[in-house]
């Protein structure tokens, strides 16, 4: 009996020893084993409480009884307190997994939360697209009503007026030069070189359909002469766009392009440098630096500056406009053979022979190799370094291009040259070698296939003929040069009667003595290249 005292005290009243931390599965486990433990003890208590009170010696009986039925409610009550751990236990597992219920529940619920905040992103960007597709076609049709107010002007215009713009004066034909000046047609590009649109997409920034529509009608009214409804057309339509896009957009840099050309074809050099230059900080500033629309704000803004004489202020921006359209074009596209030709210009105008030759033979040799030997620029090119020879002097060397150019011509329409089919200069040099014999002989009668040489009547070989003629007066050739001009005079009045084709920017004029030479203003190609790709 003593030894299940000892035992029972032991069990009941453990030594103290530090606690360790223990898991919630762990606590429980060692609760139920001490469940068990305290069972089996409470039985053996109740065996030896039973086996006392059978016992025959009352007193130490009934203290050793008490003692175990005070061991027995200690028991009890640990059993009870196992039973709270181990409910408290169940709890506690049934709260956790409430717990992760509810998270899931809100991972579930941020899922949803951000799968409605991006429809909302989607649905919110649809609605901006449509705002601005209706800010769009209320600026379009603003646009056409003004449009269908200034064709009233056009209603207006007398038959005289229209008989004496469609007359072929002096004035109109300065009017039409500086109009294509102004804004060439890109189809004189060739068929090989790529849209101005095309080019604009490869940079990342397209022309809105609008505005090449303004840029049509703005030649429209520049081309007679009524800048007093081309500049409003342009400031209205510049003022709306910087209400709707602000003032640093690509599209108001484009507008500004636009009217800085219409103010530099009045001669209004100050008000179209001040656009450009703006025109320029915009375009840097929203495209890049190393943009071919920047290219083309600095090609527009080194022919000002031409225009006005400043040819050293002008290489610069035309030499970083080259950089430019190498770097993003390649060094072989027909706009960098463009940008060459103004650079050349440029340097001719500052007596730099050996730079200007240089320029000119590389975009002839772009030309010929990326358009090929027809292509309309090839001429020009030549007929521009022709130009530069005859400034310098060599006469023989501008001589054989001029000779180049018509021969080249005569066998894109007539075929090749044989003894039945010579080109103009030909006849020429013959009619010069036999003018002591058929003095009184017309060219008619003199010449069959003479009259069939005269017919080639494109604009750069109308000037190649001037300029030769007033080689071959130079030389003393006079029947020579009587001969081109006659011919050169035939082929300008077929132009005229067919609409008056322009002499190209930048090219070789008449001057007052009768030589044939570069503008005297040096202000090289005047391509406005309005889109800021061409």
């Amino acid at each position: 009996t003593r030894e299940s005292h000892d035992a029972m005290s032991a069990m009941v009243y453990p030594r103290e020893e530090p606690l360790e931390r223990l898991s919630q599965d762990e606590i429980v486990l060692n609760t139920k084993a001490v469940v068990q433990g305290l069972e089996t003890l409470r039985g053996e208590h109740a065996q030896l409480l039973n086996s006392l009170l059978d016992c025959t010696q009352p007193p130490a009986a009934q203290e050793k009884s008490g003692l175990l039925r005070k061991s027995m409610e200690a028991i009890e009550l640990g059993l009870g307190e196992a039973q709270v751990i181990i409910a408290l236990s169940s709890h506690l597992s049934a709260v956790e997994s409430e717990k992760q219920k509810l998270r899931a529940q809100v991972r579930r619920l941020c899922q949803e939360n951000q799968w409605l905040r991006d429809e909302l992103a989607g649905t919110q960007h649809k609605l901006q697209r449509s705002e601005q597709s209706v800010a769009q076609l209320e600026e379009e049709k603003k646009h056409l009503e003004f449009m269908n107010q200034i064709k009233k002007f056009d209603d207006d215009v007398s038959p005289s007026e229209e008989k004496s713009q469609s007359s072929g004066g002096g004035g109109g034909d300065t009017s039409k030069d500086s109009l294509d000046d102004l804004f060439p047609n890109d189809d004189d590009q060739g068929p090989a070189q790529p849209s101005g649109e095309a080019a604009a997409q490869q940079g990342g920034y397209e022309i809105p359909a609008r505005l090449r529509t303004l840029h049509n009608l703005v030649i429209q009214y520049a081309s007679q002469g009524r800048y007093e409804v081309a500049v409003p057309l342009c400031k209205q339509a510049l003022e709306d766009l910087e209400k709707t896009s602000g003032h640093d957009h690509p599209d108001v840099a484009t507008m500004l392009n636009i009217l800085a050309l219409v103010y530099r074809d009045q001669n209004k050099y100050k008000e179209a440098a001040h656009l450009l230059n703006d025109a320029l900080a915009i375009r840097e500033k929203t495209l890049g630096r190393d943009h071919p629309a920047v290219a083309a704000t600095l090609n527009n803004l080194a022919v000002l500056y031409g225009k006005r004489g400043k040819y050293k202020e002008a290489e610069p921006l035309c030499k970083r406009a080259l950089e430019i359209r190498e770097k993003v074009l390649g060094k072989y596209h027909p706009d960098v053979a463009k940008q060459l030709n103004n650079l050349a210009l440029l340097c001719q105008n500052q007596g730099k022979y050996d730079e200007v030759e240089y320029y000119y033979r590389r975009a002839l040799e772009i030309y010929e190799s990326k358009l090929g030997a027809d292509d309309p620029n090839v001429a020009k090119t030549k007929n521009n370094l022709a130009s530069c020879y005859l400034k310098q002097g060599k006469f023989k060397d501008a001589e054989c291009l001029y000779k180049e150019i018509l021969t080249r011509a005569h066998e894109k329409e007539f075929g090749s040259v044989n003894n039945d089919n010579k080109p103009i200069w030909m006849h020429a040099e013959e009619r010069e070698e036999s003018k002591g014999k058929r003095r009184d002989s017309g060219p008619y009668v003199e010449y069959g296939s003479w009259y069939k040489a005269c017919k080639v009547d494109s604009p750069t070989v109308n000037t190649t003929l001037k300029s030769l003629g007033a080689l071959y007066r130079r030389q003393g050739k006079l029947e020579a040069a009587e001969t081109l001009e006659e011919c050169g005079s035939k082929s300008r009045k077929q132009v005229q009667h067919k609409g008056a084709e322009s002499l190209p920017a930048g090219w070789s004029r008449e001057g007052n003595n009768g030589q044939a030479g570069q503008r005297g203003d040096g202000e090289g190609d005047d391509s406005a290249e309005w889109n800021g790709v061409r």
